[in-house]
């Protein structure tokens, strides 16, 4: 059991590695809570009370304090990221004990762990800001879903952002072929069905083919065409701490495993062909989509047909427009001697890409 009795966010420490600071005299508890810092990955500092060297209060990223340890800390400087664990369910007092000491949080053993797990690693990794997360869902087959997805993170990616592109189309063939790297060294998703809890946000990107300044999740050549949907939501959530963005091209069809990636997406983009039969296509999709991602926009792609533009594309669909995605003659795989979708930087599509970004990450506050 954990409760939260303040809104205040717990402080990160992003771009630092810390662990925690336990206080406790009870050794029973200690134990656990040694037990679940090893589990997260994280090296606590051990103490009976508020340490006596300045600043072993005041710097820690994160607090633990046993309620043996509540009284001894009354008075103390009134800080963020203070947990107050327990072990009665049923000691009513130990709100009041936490009022006293100003904590953010109380937790009961052992109903909280897998809270305090989570919350631990945080710590461990540096946590900050989450990742900007934007799928791309084609409104019909063909529609050019992969070849944005991929231009978006390269894009991204060659302005020095932390990036990470996901494919979650099994169907589709692979995003690393489209880059021109099937043949790259690293881990596909075949490799994460069996994910379960939380996966470490740097174990994962480090695990991942690197191309063109990016990482990449991808399918491999193999009998796997499914991940369980715990397994997605345990990759995604840990793509997404590390920070930066995180791009994800998206099947047409909504099964349990998209469901939990549309939950974590900020921005969906929707591509369209302007002719009506792809609208309606698209209108299927989008109410299918729609039921889970709360932003969901249009982009649509010419040529047009009669009677048809961008505005009006976006208003059949009822949905905001993103933008007309620009068609480029001559995009190559990389491994054909040409280059992957926005790798040079120049031309419209590149420049749709960077227009996205500015709004995008303008409207996330990270700029």
């Amino acid at each position: 059991m954990a409760g939260t009795i303040t809104d205040d966010p717990p402080p990160t420490a992003a771009g630092r590695q810390g662990g925690p600071l336990i206080l406790t005299e009870d050794t029973a508890l200690l134990d656990d809570l040694l037990r679940l810092c090893a589990a997260a990955g994280a090296t606590p500092e051990v103490h009976h009370s508020v340490p006596e060297r300045r600043g072993g209060w005041e710097a820690a990223p994160l607090v633990l304090v046993g309620d043996d340890a509540a009284r001894r800390l009354r008075g103390v400087a009134r800080r963020r990221g203070v947990v107050l664990v327990g072990r009665d369910p049923d000691d009513s007092g130990v709100w009041r004990r936490a009022v006293e000491i100003g904590a953010d949080h109380v937790l009961v053993l052992p109903d909280g762990e897998q809270w305090l797990v989570d919350r631990i690693a945080d710590v461990a990794e540096g946590v900050g800001r989450p990742a900007l997360t934007v799928g791309v869902i084609g409104g019909r087959g063909g529609a050019g879903a992969s070849t944005l997805a991929c231009a978006l993170a390269v894009t991204s990616a060659r302005e020095g952002v932390r990036t990470l592109l996901v494919d979650a189309d099994p169907l589709g063939g692979g995003l690393d072929v489209l880059l021109g790297g099937e043949t790259a060294g690293g881990l596909r998703w075949p490799a994460f069905a069996a994910s379960r809890g939380r996966v470490g946000g740097g174990a994962l990107e480090e695990s991942l083919p690197e191309l063109h300044a990016l990482r990449v999740l991808s399918w491999d050549r193999g009998d796997c065409l499914a991940v369980p949907p715990q397994a997605v939501r345990a990759v995604l959530a840990a793509a997404r701490r590390r920070g930066g963005t995180v791009v994800v091209d998206l099947p047409r069809r909504v099964d349990d495993g998209v469901a939990e990636v549309l939950a974590q997406l900020d921005v969906g983009l929707l591509v369209v062909p302007a002719e009506l039969r792809a609208v309606a296509a698209a209108g299927r999709v989008a109410a299918a989509v729609g039921m889970v991602l709360g932003d969901l926009r249009v982009a649509v792609r010419g040529p047009y047909a009669p009677g048809l533009d961008d505005r009006e594309v976006a208003r059949l669909l009822g949905l905001p427009l993103a933008g007309e995605v620009p068609v480029e003659s001559g995009l190559l795989r990389a491994d054909a001697g040409g280059q992957p979708p926005g790798a040079t930087g120049r031309g419209p599509l590149a420049r749709f890409c960077r227009e996205f970004w500015e709004r995008a990450l303008g409207e996330a506050g990270t700029v």
